[in-house]
């Protein structure tokens, strides 16, 4: 999980410098529709002998995927990369704690939220729809993390992720190809969004998966806690995004919660929310 997130993020700052060129919402409609072709290519997944659950699981996986990434990169358009993940850390970190409606996960779940206040500062400097971008992302994500974990336990090796993603890919084609021509008149631009997708959709979601058909959706949830850390030092030395002493407290207070409540599952049986 920590090097899917960690290539998933690198290729999200790499991604950010086609921004002018084609828009967020293009540049994520490119990224999904390679890296599933590449996907398709190479897995060639046998989907003849599917069950409906594993059909809709796939589907499920690749909705969540498309709108997770659109809402994403929109905050890329807005805010730095450290506060849009720290700001959509919320949603599977929110998964994981309220899955058990204790005090103690409570606290930590106010501590979350002091943090991403710190983040975002309210009549700051940060923008607000990039803000809220983020929170749907967070949204997306924590669908994310349910649907994986069912694709990983439903399929056998990446077939489920190939299918997914093609769903995503069919999702986001009109954003792909209302830019085709700006991509196919620039080989440049093509070469980034091949990397993009080879690092976030072929390697990143590859590793992800293989985490998440060993894990709980609830103990994945707070397994990314360390993901917004990890995107304010990428963006800082990819980006030279500056970062602030709120944006410091912000990131250890959203840390500290969901390593907190890693912390507490690891120590009791955690109930997963339904």
């Amino acid at each position: 999980m920590l090097l899917g997130a960690t290539i998933i993020q690198w290729s999200a700052a790499l991604a950010t410098g086609v921004f002018k060129t084609l828009g967020p919402a293009s540049t994520s409609a490119w990224r999904i529709l390679i890296g599933a072709l590449v996907l398709l290519a190479f897995v060639r997944p046998k989907v003849s002998r599917w069950t409906r659950n594993q059909w809709l699981g796939a589907i499920a996986l690749g909705a969540s995927v498309a709108f997770m990434n659109q809402c994403f990169y929109q905050a890329l358009a807005r805010i730095p990369l450290g506060a849009a993940v720290a700001i959509e850390y919320l949603g599977p970190f929110l998964v994981s704690a309220l899955g058990k409606r204790s005090a103690k996960h409570l606290a930590f779940v106010a501590l979350a939220g002091v943090g991403v206040l710190a983040i975002a500062r309210p009549g700051g400097v940060m923008n607000f729809w990039g803000v809220v971008f983020a929170a749907g992302s967070g949204l997306g994500w924590a669908a994310y993390v349910f649907s994986a974990h069912r694709v990983g336990a439903q399929a056998e090796g990446f077939g489920g992720l190939a299918v997914s993603m093609a769903v995503s890919a069919v999702l986001t084609l009109p954003m792909s190809m209302g830019s085709l021509g700006p991509v196919l008149s620039h080989p440049r631009l093509l070469v980034r969004l091949t990397e993009v997708a080879l690092m976030a959709v072929v390697l990143g979601f590859a590793f992800e998966l293989q985490a998440l058909r060993r894990l709980r959706p609830s103990t994945a949830g707070v397994i990314f806690a360390l993901d917004p850390a990890m995107a304010f030092g990428i963006g800082l030395v990819l980006l030279n995004q500056s970062v602030s002493a709120w944006d410091i407290v912000g990131m250890v207070c959203v840390v500290a919660a969901g390593a907190g409540v890693t912390y507490d599952a690891s120590s009791t049986e955690a109930v997963v929310a339904q």
